[in-house]
């Protein structure tokens, strides 16, 4: 520091001489002073000041300066620093300013210790040569008292970037010169010092520089500067609080979450960043809301499924962007399944069943046909039927049925199968007090159409020609036709003519005709000989009734001899006819009567039976 000293004053001769012989040179009134110097409180400062006058000016009783505060012209009695002639000075400079430079060799350098806040302004200097040879010169030098150093921070400190900051403190006391420390500098990462010592117009600045490079963490970190001189007590410090400028570095938002259609939800976002970043919500490419701040809040009210998906919060402030997302999930009954339309197919189709619907979660999907589970329970929410073939059975209401953990829905359509007809197993021809009756069904859709024929008589019966009492039905897809015959014809003990009917069903997917089966006759016949037997069975056990009661009265009576007795015992026997006349009834107006079919081998019967009375007899 003594060294830099001795080349400030070598500087200030070297000036004053190259001044005085530009004065010789140009003999004009200036002064030259540093135009800012600054001190630290309760240090000393020494303004450097050189002066020129004219040539030809004859200094008259030697030259004289006077050190003007804060005005250069006198009449406006400005606050006397310094005056050679007299030691009245301004209070506030008693004691405390000395001239430095020999005003003879133009040197009007001055010292002024022990300054304060108070003496901060602009300082002037008056040459006094004698007489009217006086002039203030308009240069002046502005003292700032500080009373604690200067640290040059840069506008902007970004993260991540390295960053320089410096610490000034003046040195221009001659008696003190002053040494810098950084505070607070231990959590930096690999932070390098440097010292340096800058003179600018004769004014000498001590600077200590501190290089790190900064992180996020140390936003809002505090630093330090120390000014002090050695062996005294004054010490000096400044605190800067560091401003890092960086991109969003987390992105908070809420955890995904489940809500149930029509409630409200709140999604809420904070963004670390420094500058506070512009954040805004995104729904897909929509952005839903916006503000410059550390944090925002999205309301959700009367949620629909539509608004289920990806939110995303994202924040940039021009340093960076970063951006953070949340899955809403929005829970709700099924929704009415679209299944196909009601349709008609042809038996033997194969068919594909599709139900579809939404709902989360996701539904399951039942099958049913006329109420019965068909298929298989799918998750999901498609659901194919497969039907290979159709068949009549198939034909029916279906329904798909949706449900989960909050509801349930359905719809249903119905499947018609057209087939060709099928005749029924009643389809028979029975025999009737009348005569014979046909009766022919049959199913199929469309409708069947039953005709009957008669191939003996080459007749065709149906709706148009209702002879034989022709009648029909419909019943669903079943069609009932039926017909009474009669037949003219003698008596004939070995039977007669067979009934011949067919029974033709058709639509338009196909024709049948089948000769009908006069099934009553083998019937009626089982009748009689089960009729028969059971009469004789019936005699056979009264008979042996009576012995055995017989037997046990001779035992009870001890007399084997001794008999029952029955009192005009009345046993008779009586055999029954049913002649040709007592079978056949009579069929149409005219009164004749028709042996039908085989009725001819069933006109004669015989049935026997036996009466055996018991008068006062014992049970």
């Amino acid at each position: 520091m003594v060294s830099h000293r001795a080349d400030t004053m070598w500087c200030l001769e070297l000036l004053l001489t190259l001044l005085l012989i530009i004065n010789d040179a140009s003999c004009q009134w200036n002064v030259w002073v540093p135009r800012d110097i600054s001190a630290m409180t309760n240090s000393c400062v020494v303004i450097p000041c050189t002066f020129m006058y004219p040539s030809g000016i004859r200094p008259y009783r030697g030259i004289h300066g006077i050190w003007y505060f804060g005005q250069p012209y006198p009449q406006l009695f400005p606050p006397v620093v310094f005056k050679t002639r007299t030691d009245i000075v301004h209070e506030s400079y008693k004691g405390r300013t000395k001239l430095l430079g020999d005003l003879h060799q133009r040197n009007c350098t001055l010292l002024i210790n022990n300054i304060g806040p108070e003496h901060s302004g602009r300082y002037y200097f008056r040459a006094d040569l004698g007489g009217a040879n006086m002039y203030t010169y308009p240069d002046f030098s502005e003292l700032r008292v500080l009373d604690q150093p200067n640290i040059d921070v840069p506008e902007e400190i970004v993260s991540d970037e390295s960053l320089e900051l410096t610490c000034y403190a003046p040195d221009n006391c001659p008696d003190m010169t002053p040494e810098i420390q950084w505070m607070y500098t231990d959590y930096l990462p690999d932070p390098e010092l440097s010292t340096d010592y800058q003179e600018d117009s004769n004014t000498a600045v001590l600077s200590s520089t501190l290089t790190f490079t900064p992180r996020p963490m140390h936003n809002g970190q505090l630093l330090g500067c120390r000014v002090f001189y050695p062996n005294t007590t004054l010490v000096y410090e400044r605190l800067i609080s560091l401003d890092i400028k960086y991109a969003p570095r987390s992105v908070w938002v809420n955890v995904s979450s489940e809500v149930m259609e029509g409630s409200s939800v709140v999604l809420h976002c904070e963004v670390e960043s420094n500058p506070h970043s512009r954040i805004s919500w995104m729904f897909g490419d929509q952005e839903l809301i916006w503000d410059e701040a550390s944090n925002i809040s999205l309301s959700l009210d009367d949620v629909m499924p539509a608004q289920e998906g990806l939110y995303t919060c994202v924040g940039n402030n021009g340093f960076g962007m970063m951006n953070t997302s949340l899955y809403l999930a929005v829970k709700y009954p099924p929704r009415e399944p679209v299944v196909n339309n009601s349709m008609t197919v042809l038996e033997g189709t194969t068919l594909a069943l599709h139900c579809s619907t939404q709902g989360s979660p996701a539904p399951t999907l039942t099958w049913l046909k006329d109420g019965e589970l068909i298929g298989t329970i799918t998750a999901d929410e498609l659901s194919v039927l497969q039907i290979i073939d159709i068949t009549p059975q198939g034909d029916g209401q279906y329904r798909c049925l949706a449900e989960n953990e909050h509801g349930r829905a359905s719809s249903s359509f119905n499947i018609t199968v057209e087939y060709a007809p099928v005749l029924l197993e009643e389809s028979k021809c029975t025999v009737i007090r009348e005569g014979v009756q046909c009766v022919c069904m049959a199913t199929g859709n469309p409708e069947p159409t039953i005709e009957f024929y008669l191939p003996d008589l080459n007749i065709t019966i149906n709706e148009s020609d209702r002879r034989y009492n022709f009648y029909t039905h419909i019943d669903g897809y079943t069609s009932t036709g039926m017909i009474k015959l009669r037949e003219k014809g003698e008596r004939a003990d070995s039977g007669g003519p067979a009934v011949n009917v067919h029974c033709s069903i058709f639509n338009m997917y196909g024709r049948e005709s089948v000769l009908l089966e006069l099934q009553q006759e083998k019937k009626y016949m089982m009748a009689v000989i089960v009729g028969t037997i059971g009469g004789v069975a019936v005699i056979a056990f009264i008979i042996a009734a009576v012995r055995y009661v017989g037997q046990n009265n001779k035992k009870e009576n001890g007399n084997p001899r001794q008999e029952v007795v029955l009192e005009n015992p009345a046993l008779s026997y009586s055999a029954v006819k049913k002649d040709k006349q007592n079978l056949r009834k009579k069929v149409g107006e005219d009164g004749d009567y028709q042996p039908v079919g085989s009725m001819a081998g069933l006109e004669k019967q015989e049935m026997n039976y036996a009466v055996l009375e018991f008068i006062r007899a014992r049970p």
